[in-house]
């Protein structure tokens, strides 16, 4: 031990300060969450009362199911528009450049200013509702945030915006690195576009679209400041639905919902590395 400490002081001692920063501000407070979760605070004691409490609230379980629909929609809605983005703009144009940036300017926006953007457009007062109305298609206007599957949407289109360009950049830098001559070879032997994009592209992209989608699959699980912002509490999420349990000093209710937004990632995750990506993603990243 000695041996190693004296050969690689320098290395550790570079690495130590982001070693404290993820033990300090992610490990440990995960710990605590968890063990606030199974602590009984009458009786500061192990016990289950909290999550047989959150189980037993329709509004809590309301939270998970629009956590788990928002965030597998919106998953498989920016993959596909950021996999076609991706594709347009690995091609050669004139104005690509500007067409980048316009891309990637949502990622220097604030997630809450995001969120007073989407406030106005889809605001009663918004945008969208006075497009509607000049077009004859509504007469009055449309409350698009006051719950329901619309708000939904909304919360679906706004965190699409947002996030894109993350997406975008990880799936381009896939297309980047598939070498050209895969693509001649695939010409030589009579392919069409469709059989190339789904027997070339789409295999050897395998990779990047497993590490964008579990990349983007923990933020969109964890989705917070734009339902807090758009929706408030008419439509709880299980992130919205932990901060209101503390911030009212229900630490206990807390931890455990926080939790329980762990373990949806966990199986997220597993669920999509045992039957969907089966390992090849990560084996063709190797």
């Amino acid at each position: 031990m000695k041996k190693i400490l004296k050969k690689y002081y320098f290395e550790i001692i570079l690495v130590m300060p982001l070693t404290l920063y993820i033990l300090g501000f992610t490990i440990l407070p995960i710990f605590k969450s968890i063990l606030m979760g199974f602590t009984d605070e009458n009786t500061n004691t192990l016990s289950l009362i909290n999550y047989k409490m959150l189980f037993n609230r329709p509004q809590f379980l309301s939270s998970i199911s629009n956590t788990v629909f928002v965030a597998v929609v919106s998953l498989i809605f920016q993959l596909v528009i950021g996999l076609i983005i991706a594709l347009i703009l690995k091609q050669k144009f004139k104005g690509k450049g500007i067409v980048r940036a316009l891309v990637l300017m949502p990622m220097g926006i604030p997630t809450l200013v995001s969120g007073v953007m989407a406030l106005y457009i889809f605001g009663t007062s918004g945008y969208l509702n006075e497009i509607l109305f000049r077009l004859g298609i509504i007469d009055v206007p449309v409350n698009w945030l006051l719950g329901g599957f619309k708000s939904l949407i909304v919360i679906i289109l706004a965190d699409t915006w947002k996030v894109l360009p993350t997406l975008v950049l990880l799936l381009l830098a896939g297309l980047e690195a598939i070498p050209n001559e895969v693509y001649e070879a695939s010409v030589i032997d009579g392919a069409n576009p469709v059989q190339t994009f789904f027997k070339i592209t789409l295999p050897l992209l395998k990779s990047s679209i497993t590490m964008a989608l579990l990349f983007r699959a923990v933020d969109a699980f964890r989705i917070f400041e734009l339902p807090q912002v758009l929706v408030g509490q008419s439509i709880p999420f299980v992130a919205t639905y932990t901060y209101e349990e503390y911030s009212i000093g229900n630490l206990g209710a807390s931890g455990a919902s926080s939790t329980v937004l762990l373990v949806l990632i966990m199986v997220f995750t597993f669920l999509y590395l045992k039957f969907i990506d089966k390992g090849d993603g990560f084996s063709a990243s190797n």
